[in-house]
């Protein structure tokens, strides 16, 4: 599917460098691309070892082999043709001692809901096809004024999941715009959460790092089941404005990559007070611009870390990583509170407000999206339906075209007191539980296991989804940030990944946290479908 968006661009990196070392001549040591930070690249472009172009052709080669052959991973939906000329233009500026920031010369991907002013923006959906908005979204402005390179769109579920449905049961990342994404741990299973193209091209090493977006789990489960380090920053500490919104009032972008270093490079470039963004106005006085002070071992010591118990016990492979990593946590200092448990009522009025309040708010707010854009495409979700409905669009979700419909007739509106009183109080309710635990035992974070179960088998684009374990994460509802980092494989070979959840703007706190965590375990793997090149 779609490979016509592979040429020429792709001609250029196979027939360029598909392996780059760090030296030239005989002897010289391999680049490790798959483990290499962003610090480690821009060491070798500083000493002169390795270019941009060189960097970005490598990428280049690796998704001309895994995303359209091989284990066939479907991740990308549209590639940069000006991903290697702007790569020569930062060499360039390179050379002529021009260094724009930590990012100078780094091949980044975006999940395909962040608007770019010179690529489609479609939201996974057919319906918005070739849509060109008419500006960046604030923080890709950011990287790309960094020195950051656009390499490719991604997939996604369509719409980050708003309309339900079209979900290849509960293995997530399938949109009508981009088919099934595949996990490149097994490409039998599915990358769940809607930014599973971003998830998928990180773990088999398409682009330095990747932008994920997340409203309901969306950033760290792709994290998790496809074995990569991520995070779900605080709510509001990075701009949504020009994001294709789900729920503003959990919507959030954030970094997802190989390492918590290049999550704490690429947090500290995109931080920062945006105009058209009030939710940014929180971060004034809390945002850090380098993030990277805070990667110290020994950080765990004298920590107080509670271990949630809630979502524990729906797969056997998970637990057993977990407890590893539990018995980790102790090894490295922390003093480790263990359980914590939720009182019922609480696991059941998140699994029930946060349906009411994202439907209620993907249809007001979808509208005011699509009022951005150029002429010729539908305006209200009304219109969208219309248009996923008329069989000379041929569209391809039935699914999501009946779960779009479904919002569009049964969402409650922004002034509905239903609504007001689940989004006024019954958010402020969640908070104040949480907060409670974490005054209740001293906590300076919460761990556990980021998804309760590892990757699911890929179903039938229309297979009803299975039902999930109640409320298995803390973050959305109360806008706290929770880092995922890689903790170990299942039997199967499948990934675990332990969540580390804070208060708001507690992330240097779970960056030296992850970072401690990650440097004593080393647990990421690199997909054996997607090895490195000859």
């Amino acid at each position: 599917m779609h490979s016509s968006r592979f040429n020429p661009l792709l001609k250029a990196a196979l027939l360029g460098l598909v392996a780059i070392t760090l030296a030239p001549g005989l002897g010289a040591a391999p680049f490790d691309l798959a483990n290499a930070t962003i610090a480690d690249v821009e060491a070798a472009m500083a000493n002169g070892s390795l270019t941009s172009v060189a960097l970005t052709e490598a990428y280049l080669a690796r998704i001309a082999a895994y995303d359209q052959q091989g284990p066939a991973l479907n991740a990308v939906i549209a590639l940069n043709p000006k991903a290697l000329e702007t790569a020569k233009a930062l060499d360039a500026e390179r050379k002529a001692g021009k260094i724009r920031g930590p990012l100078h010369g780094i091949p980044v991907v975006l999940k395909d809901n962040y608007n770019t002013f010179d690529l489609p923006t479609t939201a996974g959906s057919q319906l918005l096809q070739g849509s060109i908005p008419p500006a960046d979204a604030f923080v890709v402005k950011k990287l790309r004024d960094a020195g950051a390179i656009i390499l490719a769109k991604v997939n996604l579920s369509e719409f980050a999941g708003g309309g339900g449905g079209g979900g290849s049961g509960g293995a997530g990342g399938y949109s009508s715009m981009g088919g099934q994404t595949r996990n490149p741990h097994d490409p039998t299973r599915g990358v769940t959460g809607s930014s599973g193209g971003t998830g998928a091209a990180i773990a088999a090493v398409f682009a330095q790092f990747g932008m994920g977006t997340d409203t309901g789990g969306s950033i760290r489960h792709p994290t998790s089941v496809n074995g990569i380090v991520g995070l779900k920053p605080t709510w509001g500490l990075l701009s949504r404005s020009g994001i294709v919104p789900l729920a503003l009032s959990f919507d959030t972008g954030g970094p997802m990559a190989r390492s918590v270093t290049d999550i704490a490079i690429a947090l500290g470039v995109m931080t920062g007070v945006d105009p058209t963004d009030a939710a940014t106005k929180g971060s004034a006085g809390n945002f850090k611009k380098d993030y990277t002070a805070y990667l110290k071992r020994g950080s765990l010591k004298g920590a107080r870390i509670g271990v949630e118990r809630d979502f524990f016990g729906q797969n056997a492979g998970t637990d057993q990583v977990m407890e590893t990593a539990i018995a980790k946590l102790k090894e490295l200092g922390a003093t480790v509170v263990d359980p914590i448990h939720y009182p019922e009522y609480f696991l059941q009025a998140k699994q029930a407000l946060s349906p009411l309040i994202m439907n209620a708010e993907f249809k007001a707010q979808i509208a005011v999206y699509l009022a951005t854009l150029k002429p010729g495409f539908p305006r209200t979700l009304s219109e969208l339906v219309a248009k996923a409905e008329d069989p000379a669009t041929g569209y391809r979700s039935p699914s999501k075209r009946d779960g779009l419909k479904k919002i569009d007739e049964t969402a409650l509106s922004l002034t509905d007191p239903v609504y007001l009183a689940a989004h006024d109080e019954g958010l402020k309710l969640i908070r104040a539980t949480v907060l409670a635990e974490f005054a209740k035992y001293n906590l300076d974070a919460l761990v556990y296991p980021t998804s309760s179960e590892p990757a699911e088998t890929i179903q039938p684009p229309d297979t009803p989804a299975p039902p999930r374990v109640s409320g298995r994460n803390l973050a959305n509802e109360t806008g706290f940030p929770d880092l995922i980092v890689p903790a170990g494989m299942t039997s199967e070979g499948l990934p675990v990944t332990i969540s580390f959840v804070g208060k708001a703007f507690s992330e240097p706190k779970l960056l030296a946290y992850g970072y401690d965590f990650e440097q004593a375990t080393m647990a990421r793997v690199l997909p054996k479908y997607t090895p490195l090149l000859p």
